[in-house]
């Protein structure tokens, strides 16, 4: 019998939330995500030591300091996790810019053209944006250009129809992040599949999307339990954990499809203005609470990379 992940393989695009090389070998996922925690752990991965000197001995020979250092060493992991799946890979415009659109349409013509001075097009990436208003219209820039981007950290239908009118190839809904908000909020240890208010909101937005003909595609993202994947099997896209992507390697059980396209409801389609996007977002107090946190996340794992490749930078100086 196949695997769990096998099954879902056949049904949605398994995508690997990692930076790991090795993780991507085994699991063989279509495509890679990455976000400044995921750089900042691949930064210690031994396999990737000679990348990273290489790396660092190119920046100091042309001057870089370490925050251009970070810039550079993003790519570059990109690249090699580029070299692994046959799909696309995400990387991520700074979160300090999620609230500047100018900043962030020049941050995304950087790394398109960082990715292509190593051989790879813009056809291979996604430019990853979070989902604010001033994100959500710096991807509708780039997706005019040709550039396609993943909007990030996203928590409520209203961010997701404003990232589909904005035409967004891709939205990553976190369902994890949305189920530990609301078992701090409910008191509650865990909350069965059907229940689980994570589950629920990518459905819901699955459901939007599909019964109004949306071609954006939704990828559930930030998973805490093999559970809530089984729960969204048929979505469009799924990005997973090594620890997770092993467990379903390893589960033989039948994953019955849980999405399809063909058994929605119908949705009325809803009207998004920045005015109406911005109270929507205001009234839901899980959506405000978590986007704000995931940008100082990302922000603060971004810093520890430039400190991290300020240290390997004294260190290899000194050497």
């Amino acid at each position: 019998m196949n695997t769990v992940l096998d099954q879902l393989k056949a049904m949605t695009t398994v995508v690997a939330d990692t930076g790991e090389l090795g993780a991507v070998r085994a699991y063989k996922p279509v495509d890679c995500t990455t976000n400044p925690s995921l750089v900042l752990a691949a930064l210690k991965d031994p396999e990737l030591d000679a990348l990273i000197m290489r790396e660092i001995d190119a920046c100091r020979r042309d001057g870089k300091d370490a925050q251009a250092a970070a810039a550079v060493m993003t790519v570059a992991i990109g690249a090699e996790l580029a070299g692994l799946v046959p799909g696309r890979v995400s990387t991520e415009v700074d979160a300090r810019l999620s609230f500047d659109t100018d900043a962030s349409v020049r941050r995304a013509h950087e790394i398109v053209a960082e990715y292509a001075a190593r051989g790879i097009g813009k056809e291979r990436i996604l430019i990853k944006l979070a989902a604010t208003w001033e994100g959500i219209r710096a991807a509708e820039i780039l997706q005019r250009e040709g550039i396609d981007c993943n909007l990030t950290l996203v928590f409520s239908l209203a961010q997701a129809v404003a990232c589909a009118d904005a035409g967004a190839y891709l939205i990553s809904p976190f369902v994890g992040r949305i189920t530990d908000w609301h078992k701090k909020a409910d008191g509650v240890d865990s909350y069965a599949p059907e229940s689980d208010p994570g589950v629920a909101s990518v459905r819901r937005i699955y459901n939007y999307f599909k019964s109004n003909g949306i071609k954006t595609i939704v990828m559930g993202a930030s998973f805490r339990t093999v559970d809530q994947v089984k729960a969204l099997a048929g979505c469009d896209n799924l990005t997973i954990s090594p620890k997770l992507l092993d467990q379903m390697a390893n589960d033989n059980s039948t994953l019955p499809r849980a999405l399809s396209p063909d058994t929605v409801n119908a949705a009325e389609r809803i009207e998004i203005d920045e005015q109406r996007f911005r109270w929507l977002l205001n009234s839901d107090a899980m959506a405000t609470e978590k986007l704000a946190e995931g940008i100082r996340n990302f922000d603060a794992d971004h810093q520890r990379m430039i400190e991290t490749l300020a240290e390997r930078m004294a260190v290899a100086r000194a050497g």
